[in-house]
């Protein structure tokens, strides 16, 4: 009979391609015994199921829903519900791993369903292994430096636009903005206000077959992103 409480694992498995998941998190996926990932409730698809799948074929990975909106409530009873899932296996002294996009301890759903798991049970040991980010893969893929000498590097949201650029740009010489898909309009005003759109590039969906890099930002205007898109700019030279 088991008596110890499973570990639960946050693993980043990169940005989508499937050569970027870490030696050290492909040897904790193949040990534990349940893999969970998290889907939209709206079309119940995982990428970074997709990539696990890559390395470890048939074995079974539990989709977790999530939606994608604000109302707090609903959020809060669907990390209840998928920290009780987890729990399930944990308490049978079985350990779990959670599989997110990029690193878990950036933007990730991993940050969520921890804290969830650790108000309902804090005895629960929790190891979190990094990855790859989607905006060091974009950096490599375009290969332009992040930081440089003694300049300072800023990562920002772009879900309200533009505004959280013009909060910190003054005190950064590089920032990337992740979440751009749906206020990529915003942000190019910005940018523009700021005398930035010749110093700034988008990479989409990085890894993945249809990887993009533009140069020419004001090419974008008014249309339609993938949701994998983030802008870095640089407010010195890009190379």
């Amino acid at each position: 009979m088991k008596t110890r409480c499973g570990t639960l694992y946050g693993i980043g498995v990169g940005p989508g391609d499937p050569d970027l998941i870490t030696v050290k998190a492909l040897r904790i996926l193949k040990s534990v015994s349940a893999i969970f990932a998290a889907s939209s409730t709206k079309n119940g698809y995982s990428l970074a199921e997709t990539i696990v799948k890559k390395h470890l074929g048939y074995t079974p990975v539990e989709r977790m829903p999530f939606p994608m909106t604000r109302d707090k409530e609903l959020l809060a009873k669907h990390w209840e519900a998928n920290a009780g899932r987890v729990l399930e296996v944990l308490n049978e002294g079985d350990d779990a791993a959670f599989v997110t996009l990029g690193d878990p301890s950036t933007y990730s759903t991993f940050t969520y369903l921890v804290r969830s798991v650790r108000r309902i049970a804090p005895h629960v040991p929790v190891v979190t292994v990094p990855g790859i980010t989607s905006y060091h893969a974009a950096a490599a893929l375009s290969n332009t430096p992040l930081t440089e000498g003694e300049e300072s590097f800023h990562l920002i949201s772009g879900a309200n636009g533009g505004r959280n650029l013009r909060k910190i740009i003054e005190s950064s010489e590089n920032v990337v903005v992740l979440k751009t898909y749906k206020y990529f309009d915003d942000i190019f005003d910005t940018l523009e206000d700021l005398d930035l759109v010749d110093r700034s590039i988008l990479v989409s969906r990085m890894g993945l077959e249809d990887e993009t890099v533009v140069e020419d930002l004001r090419s974008l205007k008014g249309k339609t992103l993938p949701y994998l898109s983030l802008v870095i700019i640089k407010k010195r030279n890009r190379t």
